[in-house]
C-alpha cells in the first residue's frame, strides 16, 4: 500500500513540475507577443504578461472608446447607482466585457497588497473614509480601468506616429 502512495505522489510530482515548465512556457511566448506588439502595459506595478495579454486582445484598439469613461463601462467597471428607499449604493455594472472586469480586479488586488505603491495608498485612504473594503477596491477598478486604458491609447498613438514606422 505504501508503495502505491509513493508512485502516485511521484506521478503527481512529475504532473506538477511538466504544467509549471508549460505555464512557464506559455508566460514567456505571451511575454513576446506583447513586446511585439509594442505595450507599455507591463510597465504597470501588477500587470505582467498573461493580465497584459488578456487586456490587448479583449480591448483591441482603445481608440474605439471616445472617453475613460466609456472604456470603464465597457470593462464593467463603471459604478451604477442603485437607489433603494432612503439610501443610495453603487455597484459594478454587469454590462460590457465581462472577461475585462477580473483582469482589473486581478490587477487591484496585486497592487492593494503593494504596500509602497499609490494605489496601495489610494485603497486605504478610501477605506478611512468609510467605505467598506469592496468599495474601495472597486473605486481602485475604476481609477485602473482609467490608467490602462490611458496606456493603451498612448501606446497606440506611438505605433501610430510617423517615427514609428520604418
Amino acid at each position: 500500500m505504501e508503495k502505491v502512495r509513493k508512485g502516485l505522489a511521484r506521478d503527481l510530482v512529475a504532473e506538477v513540475r511538466a504544467l509549471d515548465k508549460q505555464l512557464a512556457a506559455n508566460a514567456a511566448h505571451l511575454e513576446e507577443l506583447v513586446a511585439a506588439a509594442d505595450s507599455t502595459l507591463m510597465q504597470t506595478p501588477g500587470i505582467g504578461p498573461v493580465l497584459a495579454a488578456r487586456l490587448i486582445a479583449r480591448v483591441g484598439r482603445a481608440s474605439r472608446f471616445p472617453t475613460a469613461a466609456a472604456f470603464a463601462n465597457y470593462t464593467g467597471t463603471a459604478p451604477v447607482e442603485i437607489a433603494s428607499t432612503d439610501k443610495s449604493r453603487h455597484r459594478i455594472s454587469r454590462s460590457g466585457d465581462r472577461q475585462l472586469n477580473p483582469v482589473l480586479h486581478t490587477i487591484a488586488v496585486v497592487q492593494i497588497r503593494m504596500p509602497n505603491s499609490p494605489e496601495h495608498a489610494y485603497y486605504q485612504r478610501k477605506v478611512s473614509e468609510g467605505k467598506t473594503s469592496k468599495e474601495a477596491k472597486r473605486c481602485l477598478k475604476r481609477r485602473l480601468a482609467d490608467h490602462v486604458w490611458k496606456v493603451m491609447l498612448a501606446d497606440e498613438r506611438r505605433a501610430q506616429s510617423p517615427a514609428a514606422t520604418p
